[in-house]
C-alpha cells in the first residue's frame, strides 16, 4: 500500500512537470490547444486513478485481486496518456524548431538583401562623386580657360594702348616738327 501511495504522488507530479513544460514553451494555437486537452484528460484519469486507488472491496475493508487490476488498467490509460503528451511536446518543439529555422533563414535573406541594397547604393555614391570630380575638373579647365583668355586681352590691350600712344606721339611730335618748320 506504501509503495502504491509513492506511485500516486509520482503520478500526481507529472502533471505538474507537464505544466512547467507547458508554460515555458511558446504558444502555438492549435497544438497548444490540444496540449491542454491531453493534460486535462490526464488530469481526469489521475483522478479515476485515486478513486481506483481507495477502492476496497474485499473482506474487512482490503483490497481485492479485482480493485488491484482495475487500479492498474488506470494507470496504463495514464502512460498511454502520458505518451501521447510527450508526442505532442515532441512536435510543438520540432514546429518551433522548423519555425526558428525558417526565421533565421528570413533574417539571413533580410541582410543579404539589405547588403546587396547597400553595395548598389554605394556604387552609386562612386558613380556620383566621379561625375562631380570630372564636372570639378572641367570648371576648373574653364576657369583656367578664363583666366588664360584674360590674360590675352589684357596684353592685347596693353600693346594696343602703346601702340596708340607710340602712334599718338608721333602726331605730336610730327606735328611740333612741322610747326617748328614752320617757324
Amino acid at each position: 500500500m506504501k509503495s502504491s501511495l509513492n506511485f500516486g504522488i509520482r503520478v500526481s507530479l507529472v502533471p505538474l512537470f507537464l505544466l512547467l513544460i507547458m508554460v515555458g514553451m511558446p504558444t502555438f494555437s492549435h497544438g497548444q490547444e490540444k496540449l491542454n486537452r491531453l493534460v486535462e484528460e490526464r488530469e481526469q484519469l489521475h483522478r479515476s486513478w485515486q478513486a481506483s486507488e481507495e477502492q476496497k472491496s474485499g473482506i474487512f475493508g482490503n483490497r481485492t485481486k479485482k480493485d488491484m487490476i482495475t487500479t492498474n488498467e488506470w494507470m496504463e490509460r495514464i502512460i498511454k496518456k502520458d505518451n501521447q503528451i510527450m508526442a505532442e511536446l515532441e512536435m510543438l518543439k520540432n514546429i518551433e524548431t522548423a519555425e526558428i529555422s525558417n526565421e533565421k533563414e528570413d533574417y539571413k535573406y533580410i541582410a543579404q538583401k539589405q547588403q546587396h541594397d547597400i553595395d548598389v547604393l554605394k556604387r552609386s555614391l562612386a558613380n556620383k562623386e566621379q561625375v562631380i570630380a570630372e564636372i570639378k575638373a572641367s570648371k576648373r579647365s574653364y576657369e583656367w580657360a578664363v583666366f588664360l583668355l584674360s590674360l590675352a586681352v589684357l596684353a592685347m590691350g596693353i600693346l594696343h594702348y602703346r601702340k596708340v600712344r607710340k602712334s599718338r606721339e608721333s602726331v605730336i611730335i610730327s606735328t611740333n616738327f612741322s610747326r617748328h618748320k614752320q617757324a
